[in-house]
Parts: C-alpha cells; sequence; structure tokens
C-alpha cells in the first residue's frame, strides 16, 4: 500500500471546485434511464450515451473523475480504453465494485450491500486497466422500527472490509453509506439515522485499519423524506447536514462528495451551494451526482446524434452550477 500515492489521489478528487460523476449505472438502471427516452440499452447504446457525456468540451473544469461500471471500464473511446481517454482529459477513471443491495435475512424492509467475495482480484484487475478510485454504496432505509443497529453494523463492517481491500490495491475507496429520503420522516429524524450510520461506518473503518487520509466519504445530505408533509428549507438542510459532518465525521477525511439521492436537479445544485456557503468545514465538501448531472442531457440528448452538442452543452452547464459557489 502506497499511502502516499492513496493521499494525493484523494486530493485530487475534490481538488478546487470539481466533483464527480456517477457514471456507474447497473445494467437494470441504465435500461430504465434508456427506457425514458425510447430506448433499449445494449453495450453500444450505453456507449454511445456515455461518450456523449465523457466527451463534452470543457468537462474537465468540473469534474475530476468519473465513476464507470464494469461494462464500460472495458469499452474504447477514439481507440483509447475508457480509462485512457478519461485521463488523457485529466479525470480520473474510477470504478463501482459492489454487487448491489439484497434484503438482510431476519430483517423485514432493510438491505445489505453484497460485492465482497472475491473483491480482492477484481480490484488488481480494475487497477491494472487504470482504475484509481471505487465506490460501494450501502443503504439504509427509514421506517417503522427501522433501521436496526444490526443492519447499520453489518453495513459498516462491509464497508470497511471493502475499503480496506481497496487501500492495498492503492485505489482511493469512495465510503458511501445513503440514508434513504423515500420515507415520510422528518429533517431531525434523517440527521438521528445519519448520525448513528456515520458512527458506525467510521468505527468500522479504524478497527479495519482504514487510512483515512486516504478515503473520500460519499454521505446523503441530511433531508426530510420525499413524503414528509413538512419539507425542511435549503438552509436547514445545509445548517444540520454540515452540524453532522462535524459531530460524525473526522477531519483527516480529505473530502466530502454528496449524493443527490432523489433530488432533483436544482434542489441537488442548490442545496449543494447552500452547504458550501456554511464556513468552517474542514473537509472539502464536493459532489458525486448521477441523475442530478445527467437527467437534462439524457433528455435533450434522445439517442439522436444530430443532438449531441446540445446535449453537452445542457450537461456543462448543469455542472458548471453544481461546482459553485464554494465557501471560502
Amino acid at each position: 500500500m502506497d499511502i502516499n500515492l492513496l493521499k494525493q489521489t484523494a486530493q485530487a478528487m475534490v481538488v478546487g471546485k470539481k466533483g464527480i460523476l456517477a457514471a456507474d449505472e447497473s445494467t437494470k438502471t441504465i435500461q430504465k434511464r434508456l427506457e425514458k427516452i425510447g430506448l433499449e440499452s445494449n453495450p453500444q447504446i450505453n456507449l454511445a450515451y456515455r461518450q456523449m457525456l465523457f466527451t463534452t468540451p470543457g468537462i474537465e473544469e468540473y469534474i475530476s473523475g468519473v465513476i464507470l461500471f464494469d461494462e464500460t471500464i472495458r469499452q474504447e473511446i477514439d481507440g483509447k480504453s475508457m480509462s485512457e481517454y478519461l485521463s488523457s482529459r485529466g479525470i480520473l477513471p474510477g470504478i463501482k465494485v459492489d454487487k448491489g443491495a439484497v434484503d438482510m435475512e431476519g430483517h423485514p424492509g432493510e438491505k445489505i450491500t453484497e460485492g465482497l467475495e472475491g473483491l480482492d482480484g477484481r480490484m488488481k484487475e480494475y487497477e491494472k486497466k487504470g482504475a484509481k478510485f471505487a465506490k460501494w454504496r450501502a443503504v439504509i432505509t427509514i421506517g417503522q422500527g427501522i433501521p436496526t443497529d444490526d443492519c447499520i453494523a453489518e453495513n459498516a463492517k462491509r464497508l470497511a472490509e471493502y475499503a480496506y481491500i481497496c487501500q492495498q490495491n492503492n485505489i482511493v475507496p469512495i465510503v458511501e453509506p445513503e440514508v434513504l429520503m423515500d420515507a415520510d420522516n422528518t429533517l431531525e429524524v434523517c440527521r438521528e439515522v445519519t448520525s448513528r450510520t456515520l458512527k458506525a461506518v467510521f468505527e468500522k473503518l479504524k478497527e479495519k485499519g482504514v487510512v483515512l487520509e486516504g478515503i473520500i466519504l460519499k454521505p446523503n445530505m441530511v433531508i426530510s423524506g420525499k413524503n414528509c408533509p413538512v419539507q425542511a428549507s435549503g438552509e436547514e438542510v445545509a445548517q444540520v447536514t454540515v452540524e453532522t459532518l462535524k459531530d460524525t465525521v473526522p477531519a483527516e477525511v480529505p473530502g466530502i462528495v454528496f449524493l443527490s439521492g432523489g433530488q432533483s436537479p436544482d434542489q441537488a445544485t442548490e442545496n449543494l451551494a447552500l452547504i458550501n456557503q456554511i464556513p468552517g468545514s474542514p473537509w472539502k465538501l464536493s459532489f458525486s451526482y448521477g441523475r442530478a448531472l445527467q437527467d437534462e442531457a439524457l433528455t435533450v440528448w434522445s439517442g439522436k446524434e444530430e443532438n449531441v452538442e446540445a446535449a453537452q452543452k445542457a450537461f456543462i452547464e448543469r455542472a458548471k452550477k453544481v461546482s459553485s459557489p464554494r465557501a471560502s
């Protein structure tokens, strides 16, 4: 393990006003996205869509890295491997390595993430393919009597195992414990669950010996459940999110990149801007957005070559909005 390399990569992932594009949609998820514009997913169509995004002029001004799916990291753009192409643009290639969330036995309504089996071997292959960082998503569901401590603890344990394996292969782990916003819970309930989750995650990371200076945290914002009758304001979301992170996240972590978690592009953009207007955070606060960065471009593109330029314009405009402003 090269600790200096891990630190350098982690710092580069949150340099300046840049953030990370999550383009790691699974086979099932990319199919759903493309169906909305009347297309059927296949490797060629998937590549055409992602190539439209990745070849956008000026993308490197706002995007430090791209999280890829296994299919994508094996594809090429302009005769270069995906990692080579992104690197040539000054963008770090990353890879999603978890195998998705499944029902947790004996815990109705709760999920755990699979993918540890054979992970070290896959990491070694991805490192050879040029991946500089990786991502593993854990899902925490709010509901009647959940999340349980058992579910949080097991997901935290698996995140730590994954992060340790990443670092042993000189790959920076993005640690993503996502508290979902699908229920009718209040902002305060989300705060309590997010705090409990993050405390468990960092406890397990330390137990495993993960170097915190060589990770990036990808949490949810502390936000009202989408079915809550009283929605917290953007200012409330920003204030409580930063307070929760200061209570739970060690200062050694170099950067925190928020997930958009079901928010609209405008909501995710506004909330991040408000978060970054609160001074005094010891970490770089940025973004790792999927749909919030892509949706407008996807709609404009609609699978048509003649729409590529207009779609790229929509994409770069959203990336620019999300990247600014930052607190001094």
